[in-house]
């Protein structure tokens, strides 16, 4: 199997449709199907069910395209790895991290390194971290800034900072004057959360564990500006990490007492995989303080 025919197999079966695949692909579609044919004779059983014109990815054909997938990111990673042999200046590094990252801690550090080795450029993913740790290990991405710490037997992890966790509230709140509170303190509040099993629901389900707390969860968000959003308009408290820099004056961050409400933030990468020199450059950067 040529890695042309791997290229046109993974957009197939992610379009399922061939005259949409072979459009996006930019050929002809008897062309498609005749390669299809090929693949299929080689994988030695058919790799999609035919449905009302329409193509539907059976077992084999996911099995297929997991390889697939897989081949691809192995053949991707030796060509920039050679690339990068010949020229350690250049090269790309794949880059994912969480939302709450987004508006400082990697733009800074990207503006930091780009000093350094302006010829490296980045492919960056921005994600909750159960998607995060899923890109790592199916090879879209090098490296990944998350939290909290993924499975050791799986990942490689260096703890790059830890950031307290604080009671978000309106700022007319009973609790918005004081400089610290237990989580408890809370109880009988209405809250605003992330989704599940985004990881700052998990430290934030820990702690309502640990505080004895069932939470009237009223929203579930995908991302911390919309949760602090939905505090200042007086819809429930939230947990989230103290802010780095002065909030919004329509919402109070009062620091967390308890002994766990902190988030460990680190650089994660395949335990299985060797990282390509520049992504193993970016690494070394990040994690030399």
């Amino acid at each position: 199997m040529h890695l042309e025919d791997l290229h046109w197999f993974v957009t197939l079966a992610e379009i399922e449709h061939v005259t949409e695949a072979a459009a996006e692909l930019g050929v002809s579609q008897p062309a498609l199907s005749r390669a299809l044919a090929r693949f299929e004779e080689e994988a030695g059983a058919p790799l999609f069910d035919r449905v009302n014109r329409r193509l539907r990815l059976n077992a084999y054909g996911r099995i297929m395209l997991e390889h697939a997938r897989r081949c691809i990111t192995e053949m991707t990673a030796a060509t920039e790895r050679i690339a990068a042999l010949r020229d350690p200046d250049s090269g790309r590094v794949r880059l994912a991290f969480l939302h709450s990252l987004a508006n400082w801690l990697v733009p800074e550090q990207l503006r930091r390194f780009r000093r350094t080795a302006p010829g490296i450029g980045f492919d960056l993913f921005q994600g909750p971290a159960y998607e995060i740790t899923e890109r790592v290990l199916g090879g879209g991405s090098d490296l990944a800034v998350t939290s909290p710490r993924p499975d050791p037997a799986r990942f490689g992890w260096r703890r790059l900072y830890v950031e307290r966790l604080c009671l978000a509230v309106p700022p007319d709140h009973r609790l918005a004057a004081r400089t610290r509170v237990s989580l408890s303190a809370a109880a009988g509040e209405s809250f605003i959360a992330l989704e599940s099993p985004i990881g700052l629901r998990q430290l934030t389900d820990s702690l309502f564990a640990d505080a004895g707390i069932a939470p009237d969860i009223v929203f579930e968000a995908t991302e911390i500006p919309t949760m602090e959003g939905l505090v200042a308009a007086g819809f429930g408290v939230a947990v989230v990490p103290v802010p780095r820099t002065k909030g919004d004056a329509k919402v109070a961050h009062v620091p967390l007492s308890d002994p766990a409400a902190k988030r460990e933030v680190g650089l994660v990468w395949d335990a299985g995989r060797e990282l390509p020199p520049p992504a193993e450059r970016f690494a070394r950067f990040l994690t030399a303080g």
